[in-house]
């Protein structure tokens, strides 16, 4: 971004403003937003006018029952005011994302102008990345700023197909993008070591990718959540009405053999804690993970699992953590992720490097209330993992092309 000469310019930049909104259409976690101030402050204080792109939920996918788009739930018009308290100056908002109105509005824009276009998900072209769409985008502005990490990994209009329209010297990272990717590719490229990443979440089958890539990478592999007890069952343990994929127990042994062979330790939960039912009153007791009885199942790591982990992150240099390690929306059964969550700052504080990405395990690390004791939390989500399997991000590769 600080090859772009910004005075007198129209910047057209895409950021990721897809906060929760309570049922009164209240902001009731603005950190995305937040994350995109200095970006957006840099570029007015380079003498340049703004022209924002973001979507908010998906509301293609949830039409009203004549099928039409529900333009008052998922209007970007809900967080105007907000954002112009943030920056200390007035935010114009557009009704539209492309056409007359957009163009007539951002021609009028002057130097430290900001104008907020509505949702991109309004038009179906953003998704399929329309050539016709992403030019008429593109008439907007003078140059492109892509700073939505967390949707970087979509090739749609907003992230990809408009910079295509932009010379080198004309687009660029924003300074949330360029410090998402500085940090991952701490872990990716330069991990000091001992490296260990914690996996957790419901499902083997979401995190196949991730856990085959850093096999490769990591040497300590801590996995939580309903997806050690695939694991747990694939070694021949016992788990009761645990959630188990069945499906893929195979993939989880040869994800072991995978790990032995390249010298990777893998830990799962020694304990749990059991539960009668998924309720966050059921009746609970402590259990070996591999013991579980029938009528019972895992919803949180149990204690020694919880002081063997510790003992792993007390030793390692660079930590990533994904995924929560039980059900710690239920108050019950959160006490192995926030304890990590704790074990992980702890760490941190002890010189490691650690890395926090996804949903769950951002709302896990503000829940602990050690969010400025990690090193760094990513806004990524699925774009994180996305690039840490290895893959290329359309919004990255745009930019760079």
């Amino acid at each position: 971004m600080h090859h772009i000469d910004f005075k007198d310019k129209k910047v057209l930049i895409r950021v990721d403003f897809n906060v929760p909104l309570n049922g009164s259409n209240e902001i009731t976690d603005d950190t995305r937003i937040r994350k995109a101030i200095p970006t957006l402050n840099y570029i007015l204080d380079k003498g340049a006018s703004l022209i924002i792109m973001s979507h908010l939920g998906r509301p293609q996918k949830k039409r009203l029952e004549d099928g039409s788009i529900n333009r008052e739930k998922f209007t970007l018009n809900h967080l105007t005011n907000h954002i112009s308290k943030l920056l200390n100056r007035e935010v114009k908002f557009c009704h539209s994302t492309i056409g007359g109105e957009a163009k007539m509005m951002s021609d009028r824009l002057t130097a430290g102008d900001v104008l907020l276009l509505e949702n991109t998900r309004f038009h179906e072209e953003e998704a399929q990345s329309d050539p016709e769409f992403s030019a008429m985008l593109r008439a907007l502005g003078d140059v492109y700023v892509n700073d939505a990490f967390g949707t970087a990994h979509r090739d749609h209009a907003s992230t990809a197909g408009v910079a295509r329209y932009f010379k080198p010297e004309e687009k660029g990272f924003g300074l949330l993008m360029k410090t998402e990717i500085d940090n991952a590719d701490k872990v990716l490229k330069s991990p000091r070591r001992p490296f260990t990443a914690i996996i957790g979440g419901a499902k083997v089958s979401d995190k196949i990718k991730l856990l085959d890539r850093l096999i490769e990478l990591a040497n300590h592999i801590i996995i939580g959540g309903g997806m050690a007890y695939t694991f747990i069952k694939a070694q021949g343990g016992k788990v009761g009405d645990s959630l188990c994929e069945n499906d893929y127990l195979d993939l989880a042994n040869e994800l072991l053999d995978k790990a032995k062979a390249e010298d990777v330790e893998i830990h799962l939960p020694t304990d749990s804690i059991v539960a009668d039912k998924f309720d966050a009153q059921a009746n609970s007791k402590v259990s070996e993970s591999n013991e579980i009885e029938e009528g019972w199942m895992g919803l949180d790591i149990g204690p020694k699992a919880i002081a063997e982990f510790d003992q792993v992150l007390k030793a390692s240099k660079t930590i990533l953590w994904n995924g929560p390690l039980g059900v710690f929306e239920m108050e019950k059964f959160s006490e192995g992720t926030l304890a990590t969550a704790h074990h992980v700052a702890s760490a941190t504080m002890e010189g490691a490097y650690s890395l926090i990405g996804g949903g769950d395990s951002v709302s896990a690390i503000n829940k602990a209330g050690q969010t400025d004791e990690v090193s760094f939390v990513s806004t990524g989500g699925g774009a994180l993992l996305t690039y840490l399997e290895g893959k290329t991000l359309p919004g990255i590769k745009a930019i760079l092309s």
